[in-house]
């Protein structure tokens, strides 16, 4: 097997000014400069064996799906040892926040393993091409879940389909519903016609800030890999803030998980419009920083780690 080169991805403009960090809702924390404060607010996290109920609205094609139930499967499953680093090495990390809950057991934290258990499909766009976060998502939550709250319900869109919020600084997102009884659930947008140049990135070159290298997706799909990349830092802050009420980082404006407290870096070397230093197969040419089950690839995007109080990537 060829070896593996390091690419380094340098900024294509200089950055003279003082870059702000915005998700979107008036936040100033720059996750390239500064230490996250994560604090555990004293409610629960998610553990055990987390059980997903994915529902793909509209014809969200085979690729997506192979591909973000790949990177499911590779949370808990190792590929061969040789390829470093894995997909599991940035699990742990997740699963090492369990040590801030109060009261938490001295030493390791236990695994934390995700299961898809549930898979529905709705290609007939029953409820529109529009999906709304009050009407339609409730509705296609109870059709997958079938009223299990045991589940953690994924609701993935198609490229013709708009999620109420999504693009809006999020290109996935970890909710509640309003019902009298609320419950944790994720939705995951389609960057292939729906914001591109904001859920596209770094497969897509952005439309705002500068502009630095684009990548090349690890699958040769460009919404698939983008999808992993926003629905991995959805489930990271689902697992740590089910209610949000656990782990997250305050300010006035939101509150802000693990993984979106560290926007838009993927290796070291990261700055405004640069996603940082990441692998590149000699084969395909395409991105990523960390190896899956079965040889897949990935590029997994930057989560706090509670040791340095920091954003880290394998």
């Amino acid at each position: 097997m060829a070896s593996l080169s390091i690419r380094l991805l340098a900024l294509a403009l200089s950055v003279t000014a003082l870059f702000t960090y915005s998700s979107g809702h008036g936040h100033t924390y720059d996750p390239y400069n500064d230490k996250a404060r994560m604090i555990h607010h004293g409610g629960p996290m998610l553990n055990g064996t987390v059980k997903l109920a994915i529902m793909w609205y509209g014809n969200c094609g085979k690729e997506i799906k192979n591909t973000m139930r790949n990177f499911i499967k590779s949370l808990t499953v190792p590929g061969k040892a040789k390829l470093q680093p894995q997909v599991t090495c940035w699990w742990k990390v997740v699963e090492s926040y369990q040590s801030m809950i109060p009261d938490a057991k001295p030493g390791k934290s236990p695994k934390i393993k995700v299961k898809v258990v549930k898979q529905s499909g709705e290609r007939t766009y029953k409820y529109g091409k529009v999906l709304t976060l009050q009407g339609h998502i409730p509705e296609l939550i109870e059709h997958v879940t079938k009223g299990d709250t045991e589940l953690l319900p994924v609701i993935v869109a198609a490229r013709d389909v708009t999620i109420q919020g999504i693009c809006n600084g999020k290109c996935a997102d970890h909710l509640l519903t309003e019902d009298p009884h609320p419950r944790p659930y994720i939705i995951v947008g389609n960057p292939e016609t729906e914001c591109p140049g904001e859920c596209g990135w770094p497969f897509f070159p952005a439309d705002m800030g500068p502009k630095g290298p684009v990548l090349k997706p690890p699958s040769g799909n460009m919404a698939a890999d983008a999808m992993v990349v926003a629905f991995a830092g959805a489930l990271v802050d689902a697992i740590t803030n089910p209610m949000n009420d656990a782990l997250y980082h305050s300010n006035k404006a939101k509150e802000l998980g693990p993984a979106t407290v560290c926007k838009g870096i993927f290796g070291r070397g990261a700055a405004p419009g640069n996603p940082g230093e990441v692998l590149t197969d000699p084969k395909t040419g395409g991105n990523f920083n960390a190896y899956g089950n079965n040889n897949k690839k990935f590029l997994l995007p930057a989560i706090w780690n509670p040791k340095t109080k920091s954003c880290w990537t394998v």
